[in-house]
């Protein structure tokens, strides 16, 4: 159960929006951990320095960008029209009530604050610049650099996000056996020790994986231990197949769990949930005090939500017929594609979000191979997993996988699928 959170009015010219009906925290101001009292004594008093030139040759190119490097050589079937499963940018109509929402706000504006919510350009920006706000870059006494812990496969943004606080990501690799979640248990004390920052993300991209109320408890429990901030990607948690099932968000296991939001700050977006990717507009929640850190981290970053956005979220969040609308759409395409892929492709239903996260192996082809083939002769794109993991502890855990997002109408996704069946159909014959 949530305890909703109240809202407070202020002047106009604020850069806050609405707290989201669906979003709960407890009242009152929270826990003022040490660790983020700390990061805004660095905030106010001592300059931060640039980022290093040297930084920038850590990252690697976005998993797109080494698609297109992939595809480059490749022409596809003629004929064909070209199927997407790449890009998980839903297609879905935005409801009528946002585009209504954004109209009639041209000539207004609407802000409004809360505690423990502040409104973000997108969830992207707001996993960027937490990371920024919480994590202090200077080495330890072995002269050794603060660790952000990341699972892998996952969102590059966790990456790019650490290198650039001056921090080194640590991978902790997905385990197919235990449904794709992450063995926290096998990472190190010394590496504990060191870290920071925890990016957790559930519903999971690219796998669909869910966190259980115990995967919490041992979250909750390390960082109690550890004094590490938690960064919980809730982009996909309200894209899920059973309407008395959604899957636990990271606040509501802290209620249920008897504890505050301390060292914990989730964030979710529009972008999924009413398929208003270009919108960019979304917010975090949690602690109070990270997110006072964080807000005058924002003032100097600029990154202000458009009022008229403002006003169409306010709309979207306290709506959710459209909601309801938009999941049973998903829940129409994954019964229909997923046994038909489950004949030729290692694979099952995921707890939740848009993905399909299938292993290749039995084709023969390496992921690239089959996406680079799939292309070329069906000109349908999915995404090798692969390029969304790294190689961490001897073995890349996106290796032999391929991600499908079931984001276009329920018939282009059904041909999709039939020419992902024809193909591994040829292979086998």
């Amino acid at each position: 159960m949530y305890v909703p959170l109240p809202c407070l009015g202020v002047s106009s010219t604020t850069t806050y929006i609405a707290a989201p009906a669906c979003v709960a925290a407890r009242t009152g101001e929270g826990s003022h951990c040490s660790f983020a009292a700390h990061g805004r004594r660095r905030l106010r008093h001592r300059a931060e320095p640039e980022p290093e030139p040297q930084r920038a040759t850590l990252f690697q190119p976005y998993p797109f960008e080494k698609l297109r490097a992939l595809f480059k050589d490749v022409t596809p079937a003629a004929g064909l029209a070209h199927i997407s499963f790449g890009i998980g940018e839903p297609k879905h109509p935005t409801p009528a009530l946002i585009r209504d929402a954004v109209i009639a706000s041209l000539g207004g504006l609407s802000a409004y604050p809360a505690t423990h919510v502040l409104p973000v350009s997108g969830s992207r920006e707001a996993l960027f610049a937490l990371a920024q706000t919480v994590i202090d870059p200077r080495r330890n006494e072995q002269g050794e650099p603060a660790i952000v812990i990341c699972p892998n496969p996952f969102y590059q943004i966790y990456e790019g996000a650490a290198i650039l606080a001056g921090a080194e990501p640590y991978f902790v690799n997905s385990d197919p056996a235990r449904n794709f979640a992450c063995d926290y248990s096998a990472v190190p004390a010394d590496i504990w020790a060191r870290t920071q920052l925890l990016y957790v993300c559930s519903p999971g991209n690219p796998t669909g994986a869910v966190l259980t109320l115990e995967d919490w408890r041992e979250l909750f429990a390390l960082s109690d231990r550890h004094g590490f901030v938690i960064a919980s990607d809730e982009c996909y948690s309200e894209i899920y197949f059973d309407e008395a099932n959604p899957p636990l968000g990271a606040l509501e296991a802290a209620h249920r769990l008897g504890r505050g939001y301390e060292r914990l700050v989730m964030m979710s977006s529009l972008s999924k949930r009413s398929n208003v990717p270009g919108m960019r507009s979304g917010f975090v929640a949690g602690d109070a005090a990270i997110l006072k850190d964080f807000l005058l981290y924002r003032t100097y970053h600029g990154a202000a939500l458009s009022t008229v956005y403002q006003s169409a979220s306010i709309a979207a969040w306290n709506d959710e017929a459209h909601v309801r609308e938009n999941r049973a759409k998903y829940v129409q395409k994954f019964s229909t594609v997923t046994p038909m892929l489950a004949e030729v492709l290692e694979m099952r239903l995921p707890d939740a979000a848009f993905y399909l996260w299938a292993d290749v192996s039995r084709t023969g082809l390496t992921d690239t191979g089959f996406a680079q083939r799939l292309y070329a002769d069906y000109n349908v794109t999915v995404l090798p997993g692969s390029y969304l993991a790294r190689t961490a502890h001897g073995v890349n855990p996106g290796r032999n996988f391929v991600r499908m997002a079931l984001v276009a109408d329920v018939d282009e996704c059904t041909q999709g699928a039939q020419r992902i069946v024809d193909f591994c159909r040829r292979l086998a014959g």
